[in-house]
Protein backbone atom coordinates (compact mmCIF):
# COMPACT_ATOMS: atom_id res chain seq x y z
CA UNK A 1 0.00 0.00 0.00
CA UNK A 2 1.15 3.16 -1.14
CA UNK A 3 2.14 6.02 1.78
CA UNK A 4 -0.94 8.73 -0.13
CA UNK A 5 -3.07 5.47 1.10
CA UNK A 6 -2.57 4.83 4.37
CA UNK A 7 -2.93 8.44 4.99
CA UNK A 8 -7.00 8.00 3.61
CA UNK A 9 -7.68 4.72 4.00
CA UNK A 10 -8.64 3.35 7.90
CA UNK A 11 -8.18 -0.66 8.78
CA UNK A 12 -10.98 -2.14 10.70
CA UNK A 13 -8.85 -4.11 12.66
CA UNK A 14 -10.71 -7.24 13.50
CA UNK A 15 -7.68 -8.92 15.47
CA UNK A 16 -7.35 -5.43 17.63
CA UNK A 17 -11.04 -5.48 18.43
CA UNK A 18 -12.07 -9.31 18.74
CA UNK A 19 -9.35 -8.96 21.57
CA UNK A 20 -10.88 -6.05 23.15
CA UNK A 21 -13.91 -7.92 23.08
CA UNK A 22 -12.12 -11.30 24.42
CA UNK A 23 -10.87 -9.56 27.48
CA UNK A 24 -14.40 -8.10 28.60
CA UNK A 25 -15.89 -11.30 28.28
CA UNK A 26 -13.46 -12.97 30.56
CA UNK A 27 -14.39 -10.28 32.71
CA UNK A 28 -18.09 -11.11 32.64
CA UNK A 29 -17.86 -14.79 32.68
CA UNK A 30 -15.51 -14.03 35.85
CA UNK A 31 -18.27 -11.80 37.48
CA UNK A 32 -21.38 -14.10 36.27
CA UNK A 33 -19.29 -17.27 37.95
CA UNK A 34 -18.67 -15.73 41.32
CA UNK A 35 -22.30 -14.37 41.87
CA UNK A 36 -24.18 -17.51 40.48
CA UNK A 37 -21.36 -20.01 40.79
CA UNK A 38 -22.46 -20.78 36.38
CA UNK A 39 -19.70 -21.43 34.02
CA UNK A 40 -21.20 -20.83 30.76
CA UNK A 41 -21.17 -23.90 28.51
CA UNK A 42 -21.20 -24.30 24.66
CA UNK A 43 -21.98 -27.49 23.30
CA UNK A 44 -20.89 -28.31 19.41
CA UNK A 45 -22.10 -30.80 17.65
CA UNK A 46 -19.74 -32.33 14.94
CA UNK A 47 -21.40 -35.13 12.70
CA UNK A 48 -19.09 -36.55 9.77
CA UNK A 49 -15.38 -36.30 9.48
CA UNK A 50 -15.01 -33.04 7.71
CA UNK A 51 -11.36 -31.97 8.45
CA UNK A 52 -12.42 -27.79 7.66
CA UNK A 53 -15.25 -28.61 10.57
CA UNK A 54 -12.58 -30.33 13.11
CA UNK A 55 -10.74 -27.28 12.97
CA UNK A 56 -13.44 -24.78 13.19
CA UNK A 57 -14.63 -26.51 16.39
CA UNK A 58 -11.51 -26.71 18.01
CA UNK A 59 -10.58 -23.52 16.99
CA UNK A 60 -14.01 -22.78 18.41
CA UNK A 61 -13.26 -24.42 21.82
CA UNK A 62 -9.66 -22.80 21.91
CA UNK A 63 -11.42 -19.51 22.23
CA UNK A 64 -14.06 -20.74 24.75
CA UNK A 65 -11.29 -21.65 27.09
CA UNK A 66 -9.24 -18.10 26.47
CA UNK A 67 -12.76 -16.41 28.15
CA UNK A 68 -12.78 -18.81 31.06
CA UNK A 69 -15.92 -21.06 29.54
CA UNK A 70 -16.73 -24.66 29.26
CA UNK A 71 -16.97 -26.20 25.63
CA UNK A 72 -17.70 -30.00 24.93
CA UNK A 73 -17.83 -31.35 21.26
CA UNK A 74 -20.63 -34.31 20.60
CA UNK A 75 -19.71 -36.26 18.00
CA UNK A 76 -21.63 -38.61 14.97
CA UNK A 77 -20.42 -40.45 12.81
CA UNK A 78 -20.93 -39.57 8.81
CA UNK A 79 -24.18 -42.16 8.39
CA UNK A 80 -25.84 -40.61 11.40
CA UNK A 81 -29.52 -40.58 10.72
CA UNK A 82 -31.74 -37.99 11.03
CA UNK A 83 -33.01 -38.88 14.05
CA UNK A 84 -30.12 -39.48 15.67
CA UNK A 85 -28.43 -36.13 14.79
CA UNK A 86 -32.45 -34.22 15.95
CA UNK A 87 -32.15 -36.48 19.05
CA UNK A 88 -28.86 -35.46 20.10
CA UNK A 89 -29.90 -31.47 19.59
CA UNK A 90 -32.75 -32.14 21.96
CA UNK A 91 -30.69 -33.97 24.67
CA UNK A 92 -28.69 -30.92 24.37
CA UNK A 93 -31.67 -28.74 24.64
CA UNK A 94 -33.08 -30.48 27.89
CA UNK A 95 -29.34 -30.12 29.30
CA UNK A 96 -29.52 -27.33 31.98
CA UNK A 97 -25.55 -27.00 32.02
CA UNK A 98 -25.45 -26.28 28.45
CA UNK A 99 -26.32 -22.82 27.80
CA UNK A 100 -25.35 -22.93 23.80
CA UNK A 101 -25.32 -25.16 21.40
CA UNK A 102 -23.34 -25.13 17.55
CA UNK A 103 -24.55 -27.34 14.94
CA UNK A 104 -21.47 -27.27 12.43
CA UNK A 105 -21.97 -27.12 9.34
CA UNK A 106 -22.25 -28.51 6.56
CA UNK A 107 -23.60 -31.93 7.62
CA UNK A 108 -23.38 -35.05 5.98
CA UNK A 109 -25.36 -34.60 2.30
CA UNK A 110 -27.85 -37.56 3.11
CA UNK A 111 -29.30 -35.11 6.66
CA UNK A 112 -31.94 -32.32 6.13
CA UNK A 113 -29.98 -29.62 7.76
CA UNK A 114 -32.77 -27.13 8.00
CA UNK A 115 -34.37 -29.92 10.13
CA UNK A 116 -31.45 -30.36 12.47
CA UNK A 117 -30.57 -26.79 12.96
CA UNK A 118 -34.70 -26.14 13.46
CA UNK A 119 -34.37 -28.29 16.94
CA UNK A 120 -31.83 -26.15 18.62
CA UNK A 121 -33.98 -23.54 21.05
CA UNK A 122 -34.11 -20.58 20.19
CA UNK A 123 -32.67 -19.50 23.88
CA UNK A 124 -29.51 -21.88 23.25
CA UNK A 125 -29.41 -21.05 19.42
CA UNK A 126 -25.82 -19.14 19.50
CA UNK A 127 -25.04 -19.50 16.39
CA UNK A 128 -28.41 -17.63 15.26
CA UNK A 129 -29.20 -19.62 11.84
CA UNK A 130 -32.65 -21.82 13.19
CA UNK A 131 -35.87 -20.59 11.20
CA UNK A 132 -37.21 -19.50 14.58
CA UNK A 133 -33.88 -17.59 15.26
CA UNK A 134 -34.06 -15.64 11.65
CA UNK A 135 -38.13 -14.99 12.10
CA UNK A 136 -37.61 -13.32 15.28
CA UNK A 137 -34.84 -11.25 13.09
CA UNK A 138 -37.51 -10.33 10.46
CA UNK A 139 -39.76 -9.33 13.38
CA UNK A 140 -37.12 -6.97 15.04
CA UNK A 141 -38.05 -9.37 18.40
CA UNK A 142 -35.18 -10.52 20.42
CA UNK A 143 -33.39 -13.43 19.60
CA UNK A 144 -29.34 -14.56 18.78
CA UNK A 145 -28.25 -12.93 15.58
CA UNK A 146 -25.83 -15.18 13.19
CA UNK A 147 -22.29 -14.11 14.66
CA UNK A 148 -20.82 -13.02 11.51
CA UNK A 149 -23.02 -10.59 10.88
CA UNK A 150 -23.15 -9.40 14.58
CA UNK A 151 -19.62 -9.24 14.28
CA UNK A 152 -19.63 -6.86 11.21
CA UNK A 153 -22.27 -4.49 13.07
CA UNK A 154 -20.29 -4.62 16.28
CA UNK A 155 -17.05 -3.97 14.51
CA UNK A 156 -19.05 -0.98 12.76
CA UNK A 157 -20.45 0.66 16.41
CA UNK A 158 -16.47 0.30 17.84
CA UNK A 159 -14.71 1.96 15.18
CA UNK A 160 -18.09 4.66 15.98
CA UNK A 161 -19.37 4.46 11.99
CA UNK A 162 -22.51 5.56 12.09
CA UNK A 163 -25.61 3.32 10.17
CA UNK A 164 -28.74 4.74 10.56
CA UNK A 165 -29.69 6.75 7.46
CA UNK A 166 -27.14 5.57 5.53
CA UNK A 167 -27.01 3.42 2.25
CA UNK A 168 -25.97 0.23 2.83
CA UNK A 169 -25.59 -2.34 -0.37
CA UNK A 170 -25.04 -6.22 0.78
CA UNK A 171 -23.62 -8.76 -2.25
CA UNK A 172 -24.99 -11.95 -1.24
CA UNK A 173 -27.57 -13.74 -0.31
CA UNK A 174 -27.11 -16.86 2.02
CA UNK A 175 -29.44 -17.63 5.18
CA UNK A 176 -26.23 -17.40 7.63
CA UNK A 177 -24.38 -13.99 6.18
CA UNK A 178 -25.98 -11.89 3.14
CA UNK A 179 -29.59 -12.32 4.59
CA UNK A 180 -29.51 -11.55 8.07
CA UNK A 181 -26.46 -8.88 7.58
CA UNK A 182 -29.38 -7.07 5.71
CA UNK A 183 -31.38 -7.83 8.53
CA UNK A 184 -29.58 -6.13 11.16
CA UNK A 185 -28.44 -3.08 9.03
CA UNK A 186 -32.36 -2.38 8.33
CA UNK A 187 -33.06 -2.81 12.19
CA UNK A 188 -30.89 -0.31 12.52
CA UNK A 189 -32.23 1.96 10.05
CA UNK A 190 -29.76 1.51 7.02
CA UNK A 191 -31.36 1.99 3.51
CA UNK A 192 -30.48 -1.99 2.01
CA UNK A 193 -29.99 -3.13 -1.35
CA UNK A 194 -29.10 -6.63 -1.24
CA UNK A 195 -27.28 -7.48 -4.73
CA UNK A 196 -25.96 -11.31 -5.80
CA UNK A 197 -23.75 -12.71 -8.56
CA UNK A 198 -26.41 -12.45 -11.11
CA UNK A 199 -27.28 -8.63 -10.10
CA UNK A 200 -27.11 -7.39 -13.35
CA UNK A 201 -25.27 -3.63 -13.86
CA UNK A 202 -23.97 -4.90 -10.13
CA UNK A 203 -21.16 -1.87 -10.05
CA UNK A 204 -23.92 0.67 -10.47
CA UNK A 205 -25.98 -0.71 -7.18
CA UNK A 206 -21.84 -1.19 -4.90
CA UNK A 207 -21.25 2.63 -6.52
CA UNK A 208 -24.23 4.02 -4.50
CA UNK A 209 -23.40 2.22 -0.96
CA UNK A 210 -22.11 4.66 2.20
CA UNK A 211 -21.55 1.01 3.50
CA UNK A 212 -20.80 -1.74 1.35
CA UNK A 213 -20.29 -5.53 2.69
CA UNK A 214 -19.38 -8.01 0.16
CA UNK A 215 -20.63 -11.82 1.13
CA UNK A 216 -20.74 -13.49 -2.04
CA UNK A 217 -17.81 -15.94 -2.14
CA UNK A 218 -15.84 -14.83 -5.28
CA UNK A 219 -13.20 -13.73 -4.80
CA UNK A 220 -11.65 -9.92 -5.41
CA UNK A 221 -15.17 -9.71 -7.40
CA UNK A 222 -15.54 -6.36 -5.76
CA UNK A 223 -12.73 -4.11 -7.59
CA UNK A 224 -12.08 -0.25 -6.29
CA UNK A 225 -14.17 1.02 -9.28
CA UNK A 226 -16.92 -0.17 -7.86
CA UNK A 227 -16.97 1.46 -4.89
CA UNK A 228 -17.70 5.24 -4.31
CA UNK A 229 -15.11 7.32 -2.89
CA UNK A 230 -15.50 7.46 1.07
CA UNK A 231 -17.02 4.51 1.07
CA UNK A 232 -16.90 1.82 3.94
CA UNK A 233 -16.18 -1.36 2.67
CA UNK A 234 -16.54 -4.72 4.72
CA UNK A 235 -14.91 -7.91 3.34
CA UNK A 236 -16.61 -10.55 4.28
CA UNK A 237 -15.26 -13.41 2.02
CA UNK A 238 -12.67 -16.17 2.30
CA UNK A 239 -11.53 -17.87 -0.39
CA UNK A 240 -8.71 -19.52 -1.63
CA UNK A 241 -7.16 -19.50 -4.92
CA UNK A 242 -5.05 -21.87 -6.88
CA UNK A 243 -1.21 -20.34 -6.62
CA UNK A 244 -1.46 -18.17 -3.82
CA UNK A 245 -1.15 -18.92 0.09
CA UNK A 246 -3.64 -17.91 2.69
CA UNK A 247 -7.07 -16.50 2.41
CA UNK A 248 -8.40 -14.49 -0.02
CA UNK A 249 -11.50 -11.60 0.03
CA UNK A 250 -14.07 -10.56 -1.94
CA UNK A 251 -12.47 -7.42 -2.38
CA UNK A 252 -9.45 -6.83 -3.98
CA UNK A 253 -8.23 -4.64 -1.36
CA UNK A 254 -5.30 -3.17 -3.10
CA UNK A 255 -7.92 -0.84 -5.50
CA UNK A 256 -10.55 -0.81 -3.16
CA UNK A 257 -8.38 1.04 -0.43
CA UNK A 258 -7.38 3.51 -2.83
CA UNK A 259 -11.16 4.93 -2.94
CA UNK A 260 -12.25 3.64 0.77
CA UNK A 261 -12.71 5.92 3.88
CA UNK A 262 -12.60 2.59 6.21
CA UNK A 263 -12.13 -1.31 4.84
CA UNK A 264 -11.40 -4.43 6.60
CA UNK A 265 -8.70 -6.76 6.06
CA UNK A 266 -8.53 -10.65 4.85
CA UNK A 267 -7.66 -12.27 7.23
CA UNK A 268 -7.44 -9.93 10.45
CA UNK A 269 -10.88 -8.16 9.76
CA UNK A 270 -14.61 -9.65 9.84
CA UNK A 271 -13.10 -13.45 11.02
CA UNK A 272 -11.71 -13.08 14.11
CA UNK A 273 -15.39 -11.09 15.30
CA UNK A 274 -17.43 -13.78 14.34
CA UNK A 275 -15.56 -15.96 17.11
CA UNK A 276 -15.75 -13.03 19.55
CA UNK A 277 -19.87 -13.04 18.75
CA UNK A 278 -20.11 -16.89 19.49
CA UNK A 279 -18.58 -16.23 22.64
CA UNK A 280 -20.88 -13.07 23.25
CA UNK A 281 -23.69 -15.10 22.38
CA UNK A 282 -22.58 -17.97 24.55
CA UNK A 283 -22.34 -15.94 27.71
CA UNK A 284 -25.80 -14.06 27.26
CA UNK A 285 -27.66 -17.69 26.91
CA UNK A 286 -26.03 -18.86 30.25
CA UNK A 287 -27.44 -15.10 31.46
CA UNK A 288 -30.74 -16.12 30.35
CA UNK A 289 -30.82 -12.51 28.28
CA UNK A 290 -30.40 -13.10 24.83
CA UNK A 291 -30.16 -9.27 22.87
CA UNK A 292 -33.01 -7.51 20.96
CA UNK A 293 -32.25 -7.36 17.43
CA UNK A 294 -32.72 -4.01 16.81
Amino acid sequence: MSEQTERKVTLLDGTATARAIRAEIAEAVRAFKQERGIVPHLAAVLIGDNPASETYVAMKQKACGWVGMESSVHRLPSDTTQEEAEALVERLNADPHVHGILVQHPLPKHLHETAVLDKVSVEKDIDGISRMSLGALVNGEPAFPACTPAGIIELLDRYRIPIEGKHAVVVGRSIILGKPMALLLLNRNATVTICHSRTPNLAEQTRQADILVAAVGRAEMITGDMIRPGAVVIDAGYNRVEGRSGDVGDVHFESAAQVASYITPVPGGVGPMTIAMLLRNTLLAAMGNYPATK
